[in-house]
């Protein structure tokens, strides 16, 4: 039996939200944004170009000593694959597979750092049917992987959006 997903909505708004001001602060050079009256500097977020990319940032990320030090599911390797439609990445637990949509209709949203982030942090979790998929296990878990490998300020923006968009840590 799987637990209920009651907040799932509410990450991903969050995450459209961050990602929409990562988006911003590239196209206009201003990384420089105003959070509950803090100045932060956005650092600069990984784009990717292809599955194969995509394929050696994972392994690196699962390679990370912290990281493998922290999740025992880090000494699993992911397989990355292109998705058909545009509509979302997703990860496969049975074969620890992640798979990211590519570039269509002229963009390639899901090819960046937080994407594949959600999706890895999804892979870490030990146990996936005992807990909601992005429940607060989750979202700790993205949070701690946002914040050393992004940074310690990507990670506060994400952390301030998923509280003020009613997420549970």
């Amino acid at each position: 039996m799987t637990v209920r997903d009651t907040q799932r909505a509410k990450v991903y708004d969050a995450e459209h939200l961050v990602r929409g001001m990562f988006d911003r602060a590239d196209e206009h050079g201003a990384r420089t944004v105003e959070l509950y009256g803090s100045h932060l500097t956005l650092p600069i977020e990984r784009r990717f170009a292809s599955v194969d990319s995509v394929q050696s940032y994972t392994d690196k990320v699962l390679g990370l000593n912290w990281v493998r030090a922290q999740w025992v599911r880090a000494g699993t390797a992911v397989r990355v694959r292109s998705r058909a439609g545009a509509a979302a990445a997703h990860y496969e637990a049975a074969g620890a597979v992640l798979a990211v949509p590519l570039h269509t209709g002229g963009t390639a949203w899901a090819l960046r750092e937080l994407v594949v982030l959600h999706e890895l942090a999804h892979h870490l979790e030990p146990d996936p049917d005992s807990v909601a998929a992005h429940g607060p296990e989750f979202c700790n878990r993205y949070l701690e992987l946002v914040d050393g490998v992004i940074g310690p300020e990507a990670a506060l923006v994400l952390r301030a959006t998923m509280l003020g968009c009613g997420v549970r840590l």
